[in-house]
């Protein structure tokens, strides 16, 4: 008898990972919203992956960024155009209007809300935001779907609320 055990699926290319991020609803709300930014057309010629580039912090980068740190302004815009793109995203997928309410410190604690009519439908506590970013586009994609999955679902959940 010969044993023929399954070869394993080869993975894809850091590349198709990417271009397969990049078309993520998620992933395309958030380029719409900081190509809206633009306002002078510095970023017309920026590929999206150049676009997204601040937002992937690789585990090199991370380890090289101090523990603790306020974060700078660059950062804290990335953090708040990441929440408004989730927002978008969850209207393209219920139709409902869902708005980011950021409070963060000066140190880069606080706490990300997203409400969708008075329905609170993202809760999510953020800390060392100085660091903030993603190992890759995939992983940001991930992200991104994960927490728009869960505000549908919590819309779903209570519509009438949602839509008040």
């Amino acid at each position: 008898m010969t044993s023929t055990a399954a070869s394993p699926a080869p993975s894809p290319s850091s590349e198709e990972a990417d271009a397969a991020a990049l078309q993520s609803p998620f992933v395309r709300a958030l380029v719409r919203q900081l190509r809206a930014h633009d306002t002078n057309g510095f970023w017309e010629r920026k590929s999206d992956s150049e676009l997204l580039g601040g937002y992937i912090v690789t585990r090199e980068q991370r380890r090289a960024m101090p523990a603790i740190a306020d974060p700078d302004p660059k950062t804290l815009w990335r953090v708040e155009q990441y929440y408004a793109a989730l927002g978008l995203a969850i209207e393209q997928a219920t139709g409902i209007i869902a708005i980011p309410m950021l409070k963060l410190t000066h140190e880069g604690f606080g706490r990300a809300l997203m409400v969708a009519g008075r329905l609170v439908v993202l809760s999510r506590n953020l800390r060392d935001v100085h660091r903030f970013g993603f190992e890759s586009l995939g992983k940001l994609a991930a992200d991104g779907e994960k927490l728009v999955a869960q505000a549908v679902a919590a819309i779903e959940e209570f519509p009438e609320v949602a839509r008040y």
